[in-house]
This record gives structure tokens, C-alpha cells and sequence, in this order.
């Protein structure tokens, strides 16, 4: 039986090989899209994002505000506006994403400790960029608001500690965990790769059993096999499980280290992980085309299922925020359990036994498809000998 299993594996890395729309899927293709994925991110922060100040105080302080704004990493002082009116029509035409203004009488009222109302106005249609000028802004008014307090107390003759106690009696520190520096190329990137991959592996494998009925190879097949599909379902996933590992030989020793994306010491978990999701998307994919005789209806089935992956499985959304009916078919996709365990073994870099749970359900998706898979082959390949034998 291990020969058996030995030469099918063979057989299909051959056909891997030789036939144009498998080489290309699984090697050619994914080391262009993942240094390209790499590269659109490799700016990694939104920096120097514009915005346009509208100052009706003209004072020191908020020229003095204004100038601590364009000290911070994210924000870049592009124009000045003279009204709303101006400052919209700014972020209409696109020259900046966000906006401050500076009512009126602003030094006054924060010398005098009376209320004081600075807008701070962001394009959330851009939501990340208009999220990091508004936590940068807020930050700098509420120092800048703090800072001129502090000094008329001191004036006065107040100790600092004692001044500082009465204007921030709460101190706020905020520790950022697992991304702190909101790097977009090492948030995003993993995610897009491993979401490609699981498309690519589960396009192909849609593929791996009725184009063999398609193509008339099916008989030599079973022949090689014995009749037996347990052989050919595990022959074809030894050689299509090889395949992945070149590509995770290309994203954790190639394009991980070239981007500083490695996290050391979680290789072997993620070794683990990544054959996990690499099995379960093969072992839809041969379900899906031993239940599918049709290879356009096996692909489009296979589109459907892996085109909303990313966004079902709750790495730009989180899956509590979404839709019951949403969150059950998120839950019907390997890539689901695969992210919740990628972020707890790859981001917070934390004990293999946290991702259990995780790890459970993508064992038992792959228990179920490759049963259903081997359990349907067989029927057929038992219905296609009796038809054999009876025919003249």
C-alpha cells in the first residue's frame, strides 16, 4: 500500500508539474503575489498624512499647537483654511484627510479655564489614516491644553507636581500590544498571504478528481490504485501537501525575513498551523470535486467559498460585531479557526496549548471532508467497475 500511495504521489507531482493551470496556481503565482503584497505595504506606517489648520485665534499658542502637530509622525500641515466651506472643499478635492480648527478666543478661554471647543474633523472614509489623525490631534490639544495651565499655576508660584495633579489628576498610559506601531506591512501582509494560499490550494484541488473523469485517466488510476480510493485521495494529498511547503519554505524563510515580518522561535507552531490549513483546504477541495462531476460548477463552488474569506473570518471586522447568519458561515471555513490561532502562535507569540481549540475544529474539518471524500469515491469507483463488467 505505501508503494501504491508512493507512485500516485509521484503521479501527481507530475501532473503538478506539466500541466500549465497547476504549475501556475501553486508555484509560479505565489511568489509573485507575495513579494507583491509585501511591496504595497513596505512603507509600513501612514505617515505625514495631510490635514489643514483653520485658525481664527492667530495666537502663540495656537501657532504653538500647530506646530507641535506637524512634530508628530502622522500629520503634515498641507493648507490653511479660512472656513469650513474651504477646508471641505480641501478634503472633497483630496489634498487632505483631516482637518483642525481653532475657534476664536481659544487662548483666552484656556488661560481663564473656561471651556474650549477645537474641532477636529477626519475623513472616515479613510478609516485608518482618519482614525491616526484624530489620536495624534487629540493627543497634542489635550497636552497643549494641559501645558499653558500648567504654566500660569507655576506663575503663581505652585509646585509642578502639585500644578500637575490639579490639571491631570488621572494619568493615562497607554500600552499598544502585538502591532504597537500600527505597522501596516506586519499586520496585513500575513494575512493576505495565508488567505491567497488557502484560494489557490482549494482552486486546484476542486480539480484533482473530476478532471481525471473528465480526461479519461480515471481507469488507469484506479487501476494503479487498486480500487482503492483511501490510495488515491492520499496519494494526491502527500504530493499537493509537498507542494505548500514550498511556499512556506518562501513566506518564513524568504519574504518574512526580508521584511522583517519573523517572529523567532514560533517557526515549529506555525509549521504545524500552516500544514493544518493547508489539509483542510485540500480535503474541501476533493470533496468538492468528488460531489461535483462538473468542473465549472467544482471552480465556481470553489470561488464561492474562498472569495469571502478574508473578510468573514474577522481580521478587518471582528465576527462578534457581524451578523449571526455571518458569523455561522465564517465558522464553515478553515481560514477562520487557522486566523484565531495564527494571531495567538504568530502576533502575541504565546504557548502552542492556547490555540487548541483552534487546532480542534481545523482537525475536525479535515476529518469530515476527507471522509466524505473517500467515502463518494469509492461509491464511484465501484459503480464505474460493475459498469465495466457488465458491459460487453
Amino acid at each position: 500500500m505505501i508503494s501504491t500511495i508512493a507512485q500516485i504521489a509521484l503521479r501527481e507531482w507530475k501532473r503538478i508539474l506539466t500541466r500549465p493551470d497547476h504549475c501556475l496556481v501553486l508555484l509560479v503565482l505565489p511568489p509573485l503575489l507575495f513579494f507583491f503584497y509585501a511591496y504595497i505595504y513596505n512603507k509600513e506606517q501612514a505617515e505625514d498624512l495631510p490635514i489643514a489648520i483653520w485658525d481664527e485665534d492667530h495666537s502663540p499658542v495656537s501657532r504653538q499647537i500647530a506646530f507641535m502637530l506637524e512634530q508628530t509622525s502622522s500629520i503634515h500641515i498641507a493648507a490653511q483654511a479660512g472656513s469650513q466651506q474651504e477646508m471641505e472643499q480641501l478634503m472633497q478635492q483630496q489634498k487632505i484627510i483631516g482637518a483642525v480648527h481653532f475657534p476664536k478666543g481659544m487662548e483666552t478661554d484656556i488661560k481663564s479655564r473656561h471651556p474650549v471647543h477645537v474641532s477636529i474633523y477626519s475623513n472616515a472614509a479613510s478609516l485608518v489614516p482618519g482614525k491616526l489623525v484624530y489620536k495624534d490631534a487629540s493627543t497634542v490639544l489635550i497636552t497643549a491644553g494641559a501645558g499653558v495651565n500648567l504654566q500660569k499655576m507655576m506663575k503663581t508660584g505652585m509646585p509642578e507636581g502639585k500644578a500637575m495633579s490639579l490639571i491631570m489628576p488621572v494619568k493615562l498610559t497607554v500600552y499598544p500590544l502585538y502591532n504597537p506601531a500600527y505597522n501596516y506591512q506586519h499586520y496585513l501582509v500575513p494575512g493576505l498571504i495565508t488567505v491567497t494560499l488557502q484560494m489557490m490550494i482549494i482552486m486546484v484541488a476542486v480539480l484533482l478528481i473530476n478532471m481525471e473523469w473528465k480526461e479519461g485517466t480515471m481507469e488507469a488510476l484506479c487501476a494503479l490504485a487498486g480500487n482503492s480510493a483511501g490510495a488515491i485521495v492520499t496519494g494526491k494529498t502527500i504530493a499537493h501537501l509537498t507542494v505548500s511547503w514550498v511556499n512556506y519554505v518562501l513566506i518564513t524563510g524568504i519574504i518574512f525575513p526580508y521584511f522583517g515580518l519573523s517572529h523567532p522561535g514560533t517557526g515549529p507552531q506555525l509549521f504545524l498551523l500552516f500544514n493544518l490549513l493547508a489539509l483542510a483546504c485540500i480535503g474541501i477541495g476533493l470533496m468538492i470535486s468528488v460531489l461535483a462531476a462538473d468542473v465549472m460548477l467544482a471552480l465556481d463552488t470553489g470561488l464561492f467559498y474562498t472569495s469571502p474569506a478574508f473578510v468573514f473570518s474577522g481580521f478587518t471586522f471582528p465576527r462578534w460585531g457581524m451578523p449571526w447568519y455571518d458569523q455561522y458561515y465564517a465558522n464553515l471555513m478553515p481560514y477562520t479557526p487557522f486566523l484565531d490561532a495564527f494571531f495567538k502562535l504568530y502576533f502575541m507569540e504565546i504557548p502552542l496549548k492556547y490555540a487548541m481549540p483552534e487546532i480542534t475544529r481545523l482537525l475536525l474539518f479535515i476529518g469530515f471532508t476527507f471522509f466524505v471524500a473517500v467515502f463518494f469515491l469509492q461509491i464511484k469507483m465501484n459503480k464505474s467497475v460493475k459498469h465495466a463488467a457488465v458491459t460487453p
